[in-house]
């Protein structure tokens, strides 16, 4: 198997809620994993997500947890997933669903380099950039 990079996002306990809307936003099959199942079935914390993993059928796979107690939470600190291809009907709907209900930063439009080009960060504090390249003549 050839080597993969995947973002993994850190969560403050809505990772199941995160994981099962990347998972309508892209498609694909979801797995989660609680810190219940995997060793801790009395703690606090049972019901949280130990690990998910979300694998798209655009080849996109993109995993997540909820932090684990006593560590620190710092959601989207120095970390944006970019988007980027030429199929502008399926990225501007991921666009579309990614920034509802959060905070767009740069409006999805053409950009001075000729692309269709967006930022925003979505409901659960992670930030995402979307870049529609136009066709090569």
């Amino acid at each position: 198997m050839a080597s993969r990079l995947n973002p993994y996002i850190s969560f403050a306990g809505d990772a199941r809620e995160a994981m099962e809307f990347y998972q309508g936003v892209f498609g694909g099959r979801l797995t989660l994993s609680t810190y219940g199942e995997l060793g801790s079935p009395d703690a606090p914390e049972a019901h949280q997500i130990m690990h998910g993993m979300l694998e798209t059928p655009g080849g996109y796979t993109i995993m997540g947890a909820d932090t684990p107690p006593g560590m620190s939470h710092h959601p989207g600190d120095n970390i944006t997933i970019s988007l980027s291809g030429d199929d502008g009907d399926e990225l501007r709907g991921y666009w579309d669903q990614l920034s509802a209900d959060g905070q767009v930063t740069v409006p999805l439009e053409k950009q001075m380099w000729g692309d269709e080009f967006g930022a925003c960060v979505d409901r659960f504090g992670i930030s995402w950039m979307v870049n529609i390249g136009q066709p090569q003549e």
